[in-house]
C-alpha cells in the first residue's frame, strides 16, 4: 500500500513539475507579481513627492503660534495677501495653499478663557483648505496636527474650526470632491469587472472546443481563419460588454449610497450624457483588448482549465495597473502615456471622472486600443491557421 501510494505521488510530482505552464502559475507567478505590487505600493505611497511645499497664509499670526508654525515644512505667508481673494480662490481644486484665520488678540483671548467655567466661548481658529487638493490637504493635516499639539500645552484654550452654523472650512467643490472618490475608486472597479467577464466567457469558447473537439469542424469548413477570429473576439466583446454594462450601472446606481453622498450633502449626480458617452467608448475599447488577450490564452492552452489557471495571476496585474492613478494622480507629463495598453483606458476613464479629460488624449487612446485589438486578432488569426496549436492535446 506504501508503494503505491508513493508512486501516486512521483506521478503528481512528475505531472506538475513537467508541466511548465502549471508551475508558472501556481508556483513563480503568484510571489513574482505580489513582489512587484507590493514594491510598487511602496515606492508610491511611503515615498514622498518631489512637489514644491504648499503655502501657508496666516492672518493675524500670534507671536506664541510663530514658533509652532514656522518649524512646519510649509512657505508662511504672513503679510501682504487679500484674504478675501484667497478665499475664493480656494474652491478651484489646483489650489495648493491653506488659509489660516486666527482672532485678533489671540494671546490675550487664550489668556482670559477659563475653559473650567465655561462662561465665555473660546476663540475660535478657522484653518481653510481644500480637500479635493492635495497639496492643500496635506498641508492642512500637518498644521492641524501641529495645533492640535500646541493646544494641548496651553490647556486646550482654543478651538480649531469649530462646528457653527453655516461654517464651512473645507472649500472643496461638490464635483471635486465626488470626482475624485469616483477618480480613484470606479476605474479600477471597472478594469477588475471587464476582466472577470472575459474570464468567464473566453476559455469555454475556445479553450472549450479545443477540449470538445468542435473547433476541428469550424476550422474544416471554407470560413476565412481571419474571419473565424474576428467573429470570436467581436462576439466575446459584445457578450463581455454586456456584464460590464450591467456592473457599471449596479455600480453608479449604488455608490452614492456607499459614500453616504446624502449625510455628507453630496450630490453624486455631477456627470452629462457626454460623459457617460466617453465612458462607454473607453469601456469597449478596453473589453476588445482583453477579449483579444483573453482568447490568445484560450487558443493556447489545452483546456479550459488551463487556461483559467494562466488568466487567474493576470487578475493581479489588471488590479496593479487600475490602482495607479489612485497612487500616482491622474495627471501625466507625456502624450505617450495614452498608447500604453490598458493604462491608458484607467488614465482616460480617471480623468472623465475627475472632470479633467481632454478630447486628443481620448482619442489616442480609442485609436491604440483598435489598433491592439487588430494586432490581438491577427495573432489569433495565425493561431487558428497553425495545427501544432489549435490541435495539441
Amino acid at each position: 500500500m506504501k508503494n503505491n501510494t508513493w508512486t501516486i505521488i512521483k506521478k503528481e510530482c512528475a505531472r506538475f513539475f513537467g508541466d511548465r505552464t502549471m508551475l508558472m502559475t501556481t508556483v513563480i507567478m503568484p510571489g513574482l507579481l505580489i513582489y512587484l505590487i507590493y514594491s510598487f505600493m511602496g515606492n508610491n505611497f511611503m515615498q514622498p513627492k518631489d512637489e514644491e511645499p504648499a503655502i501657508m497664509y496666516v492672518e493675524n499670526l500670534p507671536e506664541s503660534v510663530h514658533p509652532v508654525l514656522e518649524a512646519l515644512p510649509l512657505e508662511m505667508v504672513t503679510e501682504n495677501f487679500d484674504a478675501e481673494k484667497l478665499r475664493n480662490e480656494l474652491v478651484l481644486k489646483d489650489s495648493k495653499y491653506i488659509l489660516l484665520v486666527f482672532p485678533e488678540d489671540f494671546d490675550s483671548l487664550t489668556a482670559q478663557y477659563d475653559p473650567i467655567s465655561g462662561h465665555q466661548m473660546a476663540p475660535n481658529v478657522q484653518l481653510l483648505y481644500n480637500s479635493a487638493s492635495e497639496p492643500s490637504q496635506q498641508a492642512y493635516s500637518m498644521v492641524s496636527a501641529a495645533l492640535d499639539a500646541y493646544e494641548s500645552t496651553i490647556c486646550n484654550r482654543f478651538d480649531i474650526n469649530k462646528m457653527e452654523e453655516g461654517a464651512v472650512y473645507d472649500l472643496a467643490s461638490n464635483e471635486d470632491v465626488v470626482g475624485n472618490f469616483f477618480s480613484e475608486l470606479i476605474p479600477m472597479l471597472l478594469l477588475l469587472m471587464a476582466f472577470s467577464g472575459c474570464m468567464s466567457i473566453a476559455p469555454p469558447s475556445i479553450a472549450g472546443e479545443k477540449e470538445r473537439g468542435t473547433i476541428a469542424t469550424l476550422l474544416v469548413t471554407p470560413l476565412k481563419r481571419r474571419e473565424l477570429a474576428l467573429g470570436k473576439v467581436l462576439s466575446l466583446s459584445f457578450f463581455a460588454m454586456l456584464s460590464g454594462l450591467s456592473s457599471f450601472l449596479g455600480m453608479m446606481l449604488s455608490l452614492p449610497k456607499l459614500i453616504h453622498a446624502d449625510e455628507m450633502g453630496l450630490d453624486a449626480n455631477i456627470y452629462q450624457v457626454s460623459d457617460y458617452v466617453t465612458l462607454l467608448l473607453l469601456i469597449f475599447s478596453t473589453v476588445l483588448i482583453l477579449v483579444s488577450v483573453t482568447s490568445i490564452i484560450s487558443a493556447k492552452a489545452k483546456s479550459v482549465k488551463a487556461a483559467s489557471a494562466v488568466m487567474a495571476p493576470l487578475m493581479l496585474v489588471v488590479m496593479l495597473v487600475g490602482m495607479i492613478p489612485m497612487m500616482s494622480g491622474t495627471k501625466v507629463d507625456s502624450i505617450a502615456y495614452y498608447l500604453i495598453p490598458i493604462y491608458n483606458s484607467v488614465l482616460a476613464m480617471s480623468q472623465v471622472f475627475a472632470h479633467e479629460a481632454h478630447l486628443l488624449p481620448i482619442v489616442i487612446t480609442i485609436a491604440a486600443n483598435a489598433l491592439y485589438t487588430g494586432l490581438g486578432i491577427w495573432v489569433l488569426t495565425k493561431m487558428f491557421n497553425s495545427e501544432k496549436v489549435m490541435f495539441s492535446k
